[in-house]
């Protein structure tokens, strides 16, 4: 596929929003949507299967950007009593990807699929919150980008906590300064590390003859 899911950020994802104060993840958890939470697992094996679909990998932050969103649109769109109908869901999943090759790599995988039917079904979900009948209305760009308004506003009675690994929110999406990879050590991690290799070191070297 010549881009990116990323790309749909434009013409039908929605995009991150910033929540309201958070309280706190729990341990194990990378996001806490509301009442949903996003574990580091949750993460991990979606980056997997996203990046095998895709023939390339999305970064960490891009990858929990989409599952917070989700969720944000999820809960909002139940508040409000409006239904994503699977035969929405079908069409908006092969406009996201934009490619029948790459389509039939998601549906495949259960991982990857999940992720891909969320997305989708945010974009359709905010499309109609902006007032649009689904991703084939005319005038879906002025839909999205009312219900793009729609959930910023009724997100600030959501609590989105991201945990400091991956991050923090800086005008509704993920700062640059997260690693934006699983391997990457946190500073502590790595302090803790060096103190612990030069503890061994010093152990290691021979006692001064007196």
């Amino acid at each position: 596929m010549k881009r990116s899911l990323v790309r749909t950020g434009a013409a039908l994802s929605s995009v991150l929003l910033l929540g309201g104060c958070a309280a706190g993840t729990h341990p194990g958890a990378a996001a806490v949507v509301g009442k949903t939470e996003i574990t580091v697992g949750d993460i991990d094996d979606t980056s997997r299967a996203v990046a095998t679909a895709l023939g390339q990998p999305l970064t960490t932050s891009q990858i929990l950007g989409e599952l917070v969103n989700s969720a944000l649109v999820q809960q909002i769109t139940a508040q409000r009593s409006i239904t994503v109908t699977e035969a929405e869901i079908v069409p908006a999943m092969k406009a996201v990807v934009g490619d029948q090759a790459a389509y039939d790599k998601f549906v495949k995988d259960p991982v990857a699929n999940t992720f891909l039917r969320d997305v989708a079904s945010a974009a359709v979900g905010t499309i109609k919150l902006g007032g649009g009948t689904g991703i084939t209305d005319p005038n879906v760009q002025t839909a999205q980008q009312a219900g793009t308004a729609v959930v910023k506003d009724a997100s600030k009675n959501i609590t989105v906590d991201i945990a400091p690994r991956f991050g923090k929110w800086t005008d509704g999406t993920i700062d640059g300064k997260a690693s934006g990879s699983l391997s990457e050590e946190s500073a502590q991690a790595k302090a803790k590390r060096e103190a612990a290799e030069q503890a061994q070191q010093q152990q290691q070297q021979p006692e001064p003859q007196g």
